[in-house]
């Protein structure tokens, strides 16, 4: 069952933590790495977040290639996540950023990706694009 809960719930959740406690702006500096060239990478908790959403959407995907009840529930609350994600987005002033709008578009393509590939795997498992030709 816990394989069924929705990885992206972690940046999301982290996201929600910053706004709502007043913890740090997700636009405060968290790092800075220099690179070989020399040059300096300045990385606010908000690019983490981001970062950590598209490690995140990774594993997700490959999730989405099982089959079973398990990955049925997955795909629910892959969609419930977004919908709550859009719901923050656009009625709390707290989630209106660019950074909540990209972990809000890594949800949907989660729910796309999710019913994408659940979708060609079954239609691969019964022979159906043997059948359509």
């Amino acid at each position: 069952m816990l394989l069924s809960i929705p990885l992206l719930i972690l940046a999301v959740g982290l996201y929600n933590v910053l706004a709502l406690t007043g913890g740090p702006s997700v636009d405060a500096p968290a790092l800075s790495l220099t690179l070989p060239s020399g040059t300096l990478l300045p990385l606010s908790y908000g690019d983490l977040l981001v970062i950590l959403g598209l490690v995140l959407l990774f594993v997700e995907i490959f999730k989405a290639t099982r089959t079973g009840t398990a990955s049925i529930i997955d795909h629910l609350l892959s969609v419930g996540l977004f919908v709550f994600c859009l719901i923050e987005l656009i009625l709390f002033p707290a989630f209106g950023t660019t950074i909540f709008l990209f972990l809000t578009l890594m949800t949907l393509i989660d729910v796309v990706a999710g019913f994408t590939v659940t979708i060609s795997t079954a239609r691969r498992d019964i022979g159906l694009d043997e059948a359509i030709r």
